[in-house]
This record gives C-alpha cells, sequence and structure tokens, in this order.
C-alpha cells in the first residue's frame, strides 16, 4: 500500500490554476450568454404604447395638485351669463342631483324651491345652505353671476324669474 503512495504525481501549483480556471470559466460563460438570451427576448417583447402609457399615467401622478394664474387685476372682468356659470360651477350636482340637488330642468325638484321666492335662492345660492357651499364653492363669481345661474336653473325648472342685468 505504501509502495502504491508512493507512485501518486505531485500536483504542481500550474496545474490547480488550469483546473480552476477550466472549471470555471465554462459554467460563467453559459450563465452570461443564458442572461445575455433572456434580455434580449424580453426586449424584444417591449410594447411601446404600454411604455407611452405609462408614462403618461406618472406624470399625471406627480403633476402639481394646483396651478397659479397670473392675471391683469385691472383688466376689465368679463360677467358670464348663467348658462357659462351653471357649464362650469353648477352642473357637477345639479345634473346628477347629488347631495339633494335640484335636478336641472326638473319641475318637481324645482317647485318647492322657487315658491320661495327669487330672493331666497339668490340668498342660499350666495351664502351657501345644507351641503352646497357659498356660490357653488366658485369664490370668484360675482353676485351678478350668481343670480343669473339662479335664475338659469330656475327658469329651466318652470320658475319665470327675469335675468338680471
Amino acid at each position: 500500500m505504501s509502495e502504491h503512495h508512493e507512485e501518486m504525481t505531485k500536483t504542481t501549483p500550474m496545474q490547480v490554476v488550469f483546473a480552476s480556471v477550466g472549471g470555471l470559466v465554462p459554467p460563467l460563460i453559459a450563465i452570461f450568454l443564458i442572461v445575455q438570451l433572456v434580455l434580449s427576448i424580453q426586449h424584444s417583447h417591449v410594447n411601446k404604447e404600454a411604455d407611452e402609457a405609462l408614462a403618461k399615467t406618472v406624470a399625471e401622478r406627480i403633476k402639481p395638485v394646483g396651478e397659479m394664474k397670473v392675471v391683469d387685476a385691472n383688466a376689465p372682468k368679463v360677467v358670464k351669463s348663467g348658462e357659462e356659470v351653471f357649464k362650469a360651477v353648477c352642473t357637477s350636482c345639479h345634473t346628477s342631483g347629488a347631495l339633494n340637488a335640484p335636478k336641472f330642468g326638473n319641475k318637481g325638484d324645482w317647485g318647492k324651491r322657487v315658491s320661495q321666492g327669487y330672493e331666497t335662492l339668490v340668498k342660499h345660492a350666495i351664502e351657501g345652505i345644507r351641503a352646497m357651499p357659498a356660490r357653488g364653492g366658485a369664490a370668484d363669481l360675482s353676485d351678478l353671476e350668481v343670480q343669473r345661474a339662479v335664475v338659469y336653473m330656475a327658469n329651466a325648472g318652470g320658475a319665470k324669474f327675469t335675468d338680471p342685468k
């Protein structure tokens, strides 16, 4: 047995290096090639429209909450008609009847309110009542614009109010 042990050759450091490199490099090359293949397959399946939609969605989510408008304080104010005020401010609640708001054009909803009189309706619109905020939530509306909106909506609901000038 001891003779057989003596017959074994010694391993040189160079042989250890070659064996290590020969054992490690081919699997590393194989892993590298597999990763490159997977990445090229993924890249070929990228949906450009989905990327654009995602970018648009992200841009909408991170945009500022408020915007600042700079206007000339000396510029003459253009007074809106009742219909313009309704479409810009009132339609969100009075078209759907949200929070028990009288629906636009519904005589049943407006009959009781019209019977209270023009002055009461205008007072409620300017000061706010129940769930409705003052001036419908648009603080920049003038009293005349609010009056015109009240006349526009009430007349569509059966009233015979005259449009304020």
